[in-house]
């Protein structure tokens, strides 16, 4: 028979009574489902609920042993290195043999880290499949938070509605398009004189300072230009104004939109969406060598990750990476003789294409990013838009000081201090350092550039000032965070370890409070409504499954603040609760599960924040329409778990449909993840 692909045993199985009969695998009906399976003789719980036929069958047995790898045998070498630094490795050699007690937990010595490995490999991944239809996850953290055949089906039913508003939006994708789609006038899209003045002001507001991938100076002359008369305009040139539009559209609101342009933003979205995507088949992008065209590719993908699903939006970047390989963008311009100016705008667009490709990656549930020794970009001079222009041919003098470049560059400087912390002596990304001490040397390096060269010239009045501060100061908590993580996943870490890691935790949750909360930040509001500051999805994984997982280790005054910060986040983040992304899913079922441990029957009731009412009514309303969908179903076997639902009986219990702890997180996908963002 065809065995499941899944079929993980539970790492806190409890047996039965003496009387029951415990098998030492599940049953074929769970496994085939992906469920737990408590393996009792004759029918297990899950079977006698939903009336399923019960089958106990062995699996085949394992095959041979693997080949060792290189990976295996680098690892062997450095601790046999590490034997020879403490005089341990002869010891060890003439014990070899002889039978040994097993080590303490907690006790061995293990590499503080500020990056985990990703796993590669067979055993880095798993693809979850049912009824013909399959999905490879890269990362046990996705089936530890909850992301099996039932999120399967649940991915494929709203995969399916938001196919279904997008045909009555006619939007798809620009690869679809440039594949079956060919040429088509876009004069009638184009905006009026007036209305692309106005949209490029907001963009050049708005989106610029953090993105800051164009030169001012010369895309306004095109624009100015080409607004006069559309038919001036090139392929290449098209395509990179509507990419301006859209992307200024999509960083206004309701309000500015009917204000300013006199129409819903939802139809101009809609409107400019469509003309972007068509301007770049009518460039022929996907054969483009134009710096421009990828330029507008990149510009259109940014904001298009909240309207494409993660799975084809990390797609659509990967073309935009192997456009950029084409190029040469991953090799600086002085190596490739390119002059000054040519030189400086593709060191711009390379960081945030970098930076794009490794968040869509991870948001799509893969480890697969570009590694920073194939490419040997400079980052980008610190100097203002007015020292550069086309045909210039000498290298400008860099500013010390602000510059146009503040946000940038106090990014890519914490993401090079990433990037240095994660090489290893062989290659690859891994961050070892034999003690914390030692690690928190490197971070407070990182600490001193960057305060240096960048915090210390901010104005906290300037908006874009304060952001960079945010952001570079998120990074250094976020790296303090990790070291502290790391001895968690080493078996290592004490209460007080724990109760300073929540502290940490707690503290990046405070600086996104309060850029999403100053006023003077609003107009970056499409930028800010992701996570964008390092360490929040790791400081939210610690916050939620401290809450769960450790009721005795903090104070009841750490808990209450926890969840205080819990409802900020959520009520500055609305695609917490809207959001169809897999991890946004994930996390609001986390969150559920949370609050039932820790507001359990036995405890006085506090009055219940509005974001769990939410959450509730959104699981209620999903239930339903299950439920419904299912009785209308003949196959009787593939009813979906009641139990996954029900929050208050699960989470209240000694075992948890999500089996995810702080001890068993695999943290190499919030490196992939902060390793796709460091840029």
């Amino acid at each position: 028979m065809e065995l499941p692909i899944i079929t993980p045993a539970p790492a806190n199985h409890k047996p039965g009574p003496p009387s029951q009969r415990i098998m030492g695998y599940s049953c074929q009906t769970c496994g085939r489902r992906k469920v737990k399976c408590d393996r009792v003789v004759p029918e297990c719980a899950a079977c006698r609920r939903t009336g399923a036929e019960c089958v106990y069958e062995a699996p085949p047995p394992r095959g041979g042993k693997r080949l060792v790898t290189k990976d295996v045998l680098d690892r062997l070498a450095r601790y046999e290195q590490l034997l020879k630094q403490h005089g341990l490795l002869d010891a060890a050699n003439d014990h070899a043999e002889a039978p040994s007690e097993p080590a303490a937990r907690g006790t061995s010595k293990e590499p503080i880290s500020i990056h985990w490995n990703a796993a590669v490999g067979q055993e880095s991944g798993a693809v979850i499949a049912d009824d013909g239809k399959s999905r490879y996850i890269d990362s046990s953290f996705w089936r530890n938070i909850g992301v099996g055949d039932d999120q399967l089906a649940s991915d494929e039913e709203e995969d399916a509605e938001v196919s279904t508003q997008m045909r009555v939006l006619t939007i798809s994708d620009p690869l679809s398009d440039a594949l079956l789609g060919s040429y088509q006038s876009l004069a009638n899209y184009h905006p009026t004189k007036e209305d692309a003045l106005i949209l490029w002001q907001t963009y050049a507001e708005n989106i610029e300072p953090i993105t800051k991938i164009l030169h001012e100076p010369s895309t306004r002359a095109s624009i100015e230009r080409i607004s006069q008369d559309p038919q001036l305009a090139t392929p290449q040139e098209e395509c990179l104004v509507f990419s301006i539009y859209h992307f200024a559209v999509f960083s206004m609101t309701d309000k500015e939109c009917v204000e300013n342009l006199r129409q819903p933003r939802s139809e101009l979205i809609l409107s400019l969406h469509f003309a972007t995507r068509q301007a770049l088949v009518n460039a022929s992008f996907l054969k483009t060598a134009d710096l421009a065209v990828l330029q507008a590719f990149v510009l259109f993908l940014l904001p298009s990750r909240y309207t494409y699903d993660a799975h084809t939006h990390w797609i659509l970047t990967g073309a935009a990476v192997r456009i950029g390989q084409r190029i040469g963008l991953h090799r600086d311009g002085t190596k490739l003789g390119l002059a000054p100016f040519e030189t400086e705008m593709r060191r711009r667009l390379f960081y945030p294409l970098l930076s794009l490709d490794g968040i869509a990656s991870q948001m799509a549930g893969t480890a697969v990013a570009q590694l920073p020794d194939t490419w040997d970009v400079q980052q980008p001079l610190n100097i203002n838009d007015d020292q550069i222009w086309p045909g210039m041919t000498e290298t400008p003098v860099e500013h010390t000081g602000a510059t146009d470049m503040m946000f940038r560059l106090s990014r890519t400087c914490i993401g090079k201090a990433f990037v240095k912390t994660g090489k290893m002596q062989r290659g690859g990304l891994g961050g070892n350092f034999d003690e914390a001490a030692e690690a928190e040397k490197a971070i407070q390096e990182a600490e001193r550039d960057v305060e240096e060269n960048y915090i210390r010239y901010c104005d906290v009045i300037n908006p874009l000032h304060f952001l960079s501060m945010a952001l570079a100061r998120s990074g250094i908590l976020a790296m303090r965070l990790r070291v502290h993580l790391s001895k968690m996943r080493n078996k290592t870490a004490t209460d007080a370890d724990k109760r300073d890691t929540l502290h940490l935790a707690l503290r990046i949750l405070d600086t996104d409070n309060a850029v999403c909360t100053h006023s003077g930040t609003s107009k970056f509001r499409w930028h800010t409504q992701s996570f964008f500051l390092w360490g929040m999805w790791d400081s939210l994984t610690f916050v939620l499954n401290g809450l769960w997982k450790e009721p005795t280790v903090f104070s009841a005054a750490d808990v209450e603040s926890a969840w205080a910060r819990m409802s900020q986040v959520y009520q500055n983040h609305d695609e917490m609760l809207s959001s169809r992304q897999t991890i946004n899913v994930a996390f609001r079922k986390l969150t559920l599960v949370a609050w039932e441990a820790h507001h359990r029957p036995d405890r006085e009731r506090d009055p219940e924040p509005a974001f769990i009412a939410a959450l509730r009514a959104q699981q209620e309303t999903k239930r339903r329409r299950r439920a419904a969908r299912l009785q209308s179903s003949t196959l009787a076997s593939t009813l979906y778990d009641t139990d996954m639902l029900n929050w208050s009986s699960s989470a209240s219990s000694s075992e948890s449909p999500f089996e995810f702890n702080i001890d068993d997180a695999d943290w190499s996908f919030w490196d992939g993840l902060l390793r796709g963002a460091m840029q």
